[in-house]
């Protein structure tokens, strides 16, 4: 009988609120222990895992340290950056060589009318603590592998530092340049062969789970959309973010998306 599949969305310790986070989701450590604790208990109806992991520079686009003020300060988080405010002086880039680049990807992103470029703390720096996966999820993973002789699957996006990337398939912008940034037709078709039910979990909610999720609405058919189940326990919304998650989930439940407790679930 065909089992769960498990695509966990960035589970990692710079989006989790305890000590240290760089941008701390409330409940994300409590989403993951939750996480953690189901694994553990149900291995057996797992099939396979996939986890995405943000993974980036200290200095990009979408992060503080990219940007100065026109008094030649750094921005504070959550700043919105908008192509007239740049072409006005308003903000500049920090190494005034880009100056070109950055105009050329802001009329890119706002020609898409999804978004506007945010600029974040920097967090999910590749090799910090920050970047590592939350410490009982890590555990439950490496016991699933032992236990199921698989091996997790690690999907690292985010690498280029001159375009965003919230969903786990594709850069906000994606770089002639840099075929990491196009859209991951791999990583579409391995989860979509899957037979069984997908279940999603990650963080955030209001952002890298949404537009990921997206993606797969905007690729999959309604069969297979029907099969997927998002685990409304087990992600969260950044702060002050809420109302995008909540428009999010009932976007996708409108597309056949199931949402669901982890506590519900039954064994496969």
């Amino acid at each position: 009988m065909p089992g769960y599949h498990l695509l966990i969305i960035d589970p990692q310790n710079d989006f989790l609120d305890t000590a240290g986070a760089a941008l701390p989701v409330p409940g994300a450590n409590a989403d993951m222990d939750r996480l953690a604790q189901w694994l553990c208990a149900h291995g057996d109806a797992v099939d396979s895992v996939t986890v995405t992991l943000d993974s980036h520079a200290s200095v990009g686009i979408e992060r503080t340290t990219f940007w100065l003020d026109a008094q030649g300060r750094e921005l504070a988080p959550f700043t919105t950056v908008t192509l007239a405010a740049v072409q006005a002086g308003q903000f500049v880039p920090r190494h005034a060589q880009r100056l070109p680049e950055v105009l050329r990807y802001l009329q890119q992103l706002e020609a898409g009318g999804q978004r506007q470029l945010v600029v974040w703390p920097v967090h999910c720096v590749l090799g910090t603590w920050g970047h590592l996966i939350h410490e009982g999820l890590s555990q439950a993973l490496a016991a699933w592998e032992l236990h199921s002789g698989n091996t997790v699957h690690k999907v690292l996006k985010g690498h280029n530092p001159l375009t965003e990337q919230y969903s786990a398939f594709r850069a906000e912008v994606p770089r002639a340049d840099d075929p990491r940034t196009a859209l991951n037709q791999p990583l579409l078709e391995a989860l979509e062969r899957t037979n069984g039910t997908l279940l999603v979990a990650g963080e955030a909610l209001s952002h890298c789970v949404a537009a990921s999720v997206q993606d797969l609405i905007g690729q999959w058919d309604a069969e297979r959309l029907q099969r997927t189940v998002l685990l409304t326990d087990c992600m969260s919304p950044v702060p002050g973010f809420e109302a995008m998650g909540v428009q999010f989930l009932e976007a996708a439940r409108a597309c056949g998306v199931r949402t669901q407790a982890i506590a519900a679930l039954q064994g496969a």
